[in-house]
């Protein structure tokens, strides 16, 4: 059967229908991507009359609901824990409709009308509850936005932000802000005018103002309750392929589809046994919130499935995710996942975490080699495997400075593959790998000048922990330990600089190197509370008071035997620069 174009809806009864879950999303769609600023920019084109595209909608009749696995629609969206839209129960359902183009906007409205938005305060920790304030959608019936590309306030706000202020005069400050899912409580137009009284915004002292509060809040009424604006044509056929094959052409021309969502939608369709689309998310959930958390997404876990499976061929593209490839992947699904699971709580043990990992893309042929040796539960523990951890850590390092995966990373993940599959002794094959890629662009060698490159590695860069871990091969990375400024950055400023009495044309040199290798250490992170921004050399001279604990610490952390004095910065600096060069070409040369 073709297409067919129906009659428009009303916004208010789609939202009745998704309530009633006559509405679902198909296993082959994408999760929820659109920002506040995406659904503001919706409900302001529907207040101005702008068409929002129709919508592709997939009619399944009740006798076949049980062959397909569906989704709910997302109504409380958060950004870190409830992203995923809930699986629904479709047990003695009537026919449902299943959304295959439309489901952002459709969920937009949804949570707008019925929800709310959570996402991340920018500068508080991912990992802090506090940092995902819940948020409405409400509209300023006072005035029209100061954005240039909306007409209509529109804002996703907090209940403590929303509050209605009136000043001394008894007058709304400027904004009146109207919770937009109320709207669906307005029965029939008389009730827009009782909430106009009821809130004495008919009578404010500007009449501007209240004429624009009746417009606005009766366009509202109008645009959810009255105008149909959700066209949309209709697919009845339930063949599986067919659909799948509309749901490509209508979604993967669009920018906003990631092409991991749109490989996820066929896994998530051939899987036989097993939801694709929920392993993978809580695997993608676990994995991140190994260690100090990581930021592995679901491209690099279909990935790595395609290097663990041995598929010759490991693109990253439509035709690799094909039924034969994708039943291998659920059959070994736990096998895989373990590697890789084992790989990450690897990397977190030598102090590896999204803030620093600056390609997750290594993972992939640590946990083929993991794989290869039978996922061993006490692999990031035991003594049996020090000796492999102690090469795979030196790999990694090497490869992370010399930036071996920055580009077409199948150019090192294949041969890296094949290295490990004819290894015959059980043990990683370092020194193999760096015989194959040496005199490429891919060599991990490092010679005099890249040895001195290194010292140019700044504090608050993702490359800063991975040399002082060569620096620092004592620390337990899997304790808290923080980057310090040996010398305190604070006291880095032209006026305090002048203060401490250093010299006007030394501030420059004071100033430019702060920040580098040179003035960098590992520190315990109780120990670096405690120092703050003291001077060096008085607090060596608080917590070194022993001659041999202080002769230790010089040592372990590369302390010049010259004047620690805030002075002498420069000469320590200079001279802290060779040592660090020494120790980096005698473990990485």
């Amino acid at each position: 059967m073709a297409l067919a174009y129906q009659t428009a809806l009303t916004i208010e009864s789609v939202i009745k229908d998704i309530d009633s879950k006559k509405y679902l999303l198909p296993s082959i769609q994408r999760e929820f991507v659109w920002s506040t600023g995406q659904i503001e920019k919706l409900f302001d084109s529907l207040m101005r009359d702008y068409p929002i595209n129709a919508f592709l909608f997939w009619k399944v009749p009740r006798e076949k609901v049980s062959e397909f696995k569906f989704y709910e629609f997302l109504r409380d969206y958060h950004q870190k824990d409830n992203k995923h839209n809930p699986k629904a129960n479709t047990n003695g359902t009537e026919d449902i409709i299943a959304i295959l183009d439309g489901q952002q906007r459709m969920t937009s409205l949804y949570i707008a009308l019925k929800g709310t938005y959570a996402y991340k305060m920018s500068y508080k920790r991912w990992d802090n509850p506090a940092a995902y304030p819940k948020r409405k959608l409400y509209l300023n019936l006072l005035a029209a936005s100061d954005d240039a590309d909306m007409f209509y306030d529109f804002l996703f706000l907090t209940e403590e932000e929303a509050k209605n202020i009136k000043n001394d005069n008894d007058e709304y400050e400027g904004s009146f802000w109207f919770p937009v899912g109320k709207i669906l409580d307005f029965r029939e137009e008389s009730d827009v005018n009782d909430y106009l009284i009821d809130n004495d915004l008919n009578t404010v002292a500007d009449k501007a103002q209240a004429k624009f509060a009746n417009k606005a809040l009766f366009k509202l009424y109008s645009v959810i309750h009255n105008k149909q604006t959700i066209s949309y044509y209709l697919e009845e056929s339930t063949e599986l392929d067919k659909v799948l094959n509309i749901f490509i052409r209508v979604n993967s021309g669009g920018t906003t589809l990631s092409y991991s969502d749109l490989l996820l939608s066929f896994a998530t369709a051939q899987w036989e046994h097993k939801d694709a689309r929920e392993e993978i998310n809580e695997f993608v959930e676990e994995v991140n919130m190994i260690g100090r958390g990581f930021n592995i997404g679901k491209d690099l876990i279909l990935k790595s499935c395609l290097v663990l499976a041995d598929f010759v061929d490991i693109t990253f593209k439509v035709d690799n995710f094909n039924r034969q490839n994708m039943l291998v992947i659920e059959k070994n699904w736990d096998e895989y996942t373990d590697a890789i699971r084992i790989a990450v709580e690897l990397m977190a043990s030598f102090g590896f975490s999204r803030d620093n990992l600056n390609s997750n893309s290594i993972l992939i042929p640590i946990a083929y080699y993991i794989k290869t040796i039978g996922n061993p539960v006490n692999f990031v523990d035991s003594k049996k495997y020090a000796s492999d951890r102690g090469k795979i850590k030196k790999w990694i390092v090497a490869s992370l400075l010399r930036r071996v995966f920055s580009s077409q990373p199948d150019g090192i993940l294949r041969p890296v593959r094949e290295i490990i599959q004819k290894n015959t002794s059980g043990a990683f094959p370092l020194e193999e790998i760096i015989d194959r890629f040496k005199g490429t662009n891919r060599d991990i060698k490092f010679t005099d000048d890249t040895i001195e490159n290194l010292l140019w590695t700044k504090y608050g860069s993702s490359d800063a922990l991975v040399v002082l871990s060569v620096l620092y091969p004592w620390a337990d990375l899997k304790n808290v330990f923080h980057i310090d400024h040996i010398y305190p950055k604070s006291q880095f400023t032209e006026r305090r600089l002048k203060k401490k009495g250093v010299a006007s044309d030394a501030m420059e040199f004071y100033m430019n190197n702060v920040n580098y290798l040179g003035n960098l250490q590992l520190l315990d992170g109780t120990q670096n509370k405690e120092k703050n921004d003291s001077d060096f050399d008085v607090w060596l001279a608080d917590n070194y008071k022993d001659s041999s604990k202080l002769k230790d610490y010089k040592e372990k952390n590369y302390i010049p035997d010259v004047s620690l004095a805030f002075t002498n910065f420069e000469e320590f600096f200079t001279e802290r620069e060779k040592l660090l060069v020494n120790r980096l070409k005698k473990e990485l040369m």
